[in-house]
Parts: C-alpha cells; sequence; structure tokens
C-alpha cells in the first residue's frame, strides 16, 4: 500500500502563539518522517505571524501542489486593537512608538471607519513582513534598521464588522472576511489613522481559510501526535474528515 502521506494529505492545524509557520511545518514534518521512516515533501498555505493563532494548512507529498490554489481561499480573522498608540511592527513584536487621542471615537464612529473598508481597497504591507524588496525580505532590511519603502497592493475585505468595544481601555475586536495577501496588521494601522488616532494589533486568530474552519483543525501538536500513533496510515484527518 502507497503511503497516505507520500501520496498527499491536507491537514489544518490550530497554529500555537510564538511559533512561527515554519515552526510548525518543520515539526509535522519531523513527526511524519518519523512515523512512516522515509523523507517527506511538507509545505503550507498562507502565514500566520507568531502572535497569531489558528487555522495553518499544512500539505504533504502530492498535495503540496494544492498550496496555490489552498492559499487563495477567503480568510476569515478574529482581531482585538488597542487604539490610541501604535507601534513600529503594528503589533505587540515592537514598543509602542507614538501615542495619540481617543476622547473623539464613538462606537457609530467605529461603525462607519468599518464599513469604509467593505469592498477593493489598497493596502501597503507592514515593513515588518515577509515582502520581498530587491529579493530579501521586508522584515530583515527592518529590523537592521534600513529604510523600507513597500507599495500598495490591491486586496478585498469581503466583511468586517465590530465585536465589541470597551471605551475605557480603548480596546477594539472585529470580525474580518478578506481576500489572500490582507495584512490585518496593516488593517489596524489603517483603521487608526481613519479614526484620527491610532492603533495596533495585540491579538490576531484566523478562525477559518476557505472551507478549512478550526473544528477542522488538529487542536495541538499533541492531538497529531496521538492521530499519528493510534491511527493506521490509511486514515486521513482532512477538510473531508
Amino acid at each position: 500500500m502507497s503511503d497516505i502521506f507520500q501520496q498527499g494529505q491536507v491537514l489544518a492545524f490550530d497554529k500555537p502563539l510564538t511559533w512561527t509557520s515554519f515552526n510548525l511545518v518543520a515539526k509535522v514534518r519531523w513527526m511524519i518522517s518519523k512515523h512512516i521512516g522515509a523523507k517527506l515533501k511538507v509545505g503550507h498555505a498562507g502565514t500566520l505571524d507568531p502572535l497569531a493563532t489558528g487555522v495553518l494548512i499544512i500539505c504533504t507529498g502530492k498535495a503540496t501542489k494544492q498550496i496555490d490554489q489552498l492559499q487563495a481561499g477567503v480568510k476569515e480573522y478574529v482581531a482585538t486593537l488597542k487604539l490610541g498608540a501604535t507601534t513600529p511592527s503594528f503589533d505587540l513584536e515592537k514598543e509602542i512608538d507614538a501615542v495619540y487621542p481617543t476622547d473623539h471615537i464613538t462606537r457609530a464612529m467605529i461603525d462607519d471607519v468599518l464599513r469604509s473598508f467593505v469592498g477593493e481597497i489598497m493596502q501597503v504591507p507592514p515593513v515588518f513582513s515577509a515582502v520581498k524588496v530587491d529579493g530579501k525580505r521586508a522584515y530583515d532590511l527592518a529590523r537592521k534598521g534600513k529604510d523600507v519603502e513597500l507599495k500598495a497592493k490591491p486586496l478585498r475585505i469581503d466583511e468586517i464588522e465590530c465585536l465589541s468595544y470597551d471605551p475605557a481601555l480603548q480596546e477594539l475586536t472585529i470580525r474580518v472576511v478578506c481576500s489572500k495577501g490582507t495584512y490585518i496588521r496593516a488593517l489596524a494601522r489603517d483603521i487608526g489613522e481613519a479614526l484620527q488616532s491610532g492603533a495596533h494589533l495585540t491579538a490576531l486568530r484566523r478562525i477559518r481559510v476557505g472551507d478549512f474552519t478550526l473544528d477542522k483543525c488538529f487542536a495541538s501538536i499533541e492531538e497529531f501526535e496521538q492521530f499519528l500513533a493510534n491511527q493506521p496510515l490509511s486514515s486521513q484527518h482532512s477538510a473531508n474528515s
């Protein structure tokens, strides 16, 4: 019987906080290779930042040919923003570099601003991102203190709504349904500017990629380890399971 992982599997994981997407891919590759006693091609469809959690699709063997198609799937996120302050990375990776007034911000204003982002928009990616500039990653240049100028790219926001707003803490939680290539950190920056203030991301969870939702994910590495140990190689845990 041909090994199912070599033939190709599409696996969904709930990426742990602080792990890079590469960390998770490397761990899964090592676990499967050890289990089947052979080297295996493994890749992921759609990077998640270390400070984000949620759906990360990992493809094995021949299924790596599906990565581009899977990456093109619609993404859905729940994001928490801190209003009135910015950071160079637009999230908690860097310390706050500027503060802004927030007394003028109301829930009605927030709803109006969020509606303005629905549809086709142009977005400048964060300098602390994997976007390539002259063959080098933008975040490598930014972390060396070099000036990085990135061009705006077109993307689509299908849905965006306020889930909660705490005026005392100036904390805003939103749900976003968007196209491939959307940086939620950059969206936080742009929302802050549209509110005539500032904002940065304090939490991010991807709850859907295409047809893959959190309930179709391995909740932890330990769960996947148990799956490998207890299931025959002909078993499958994917979008159709």
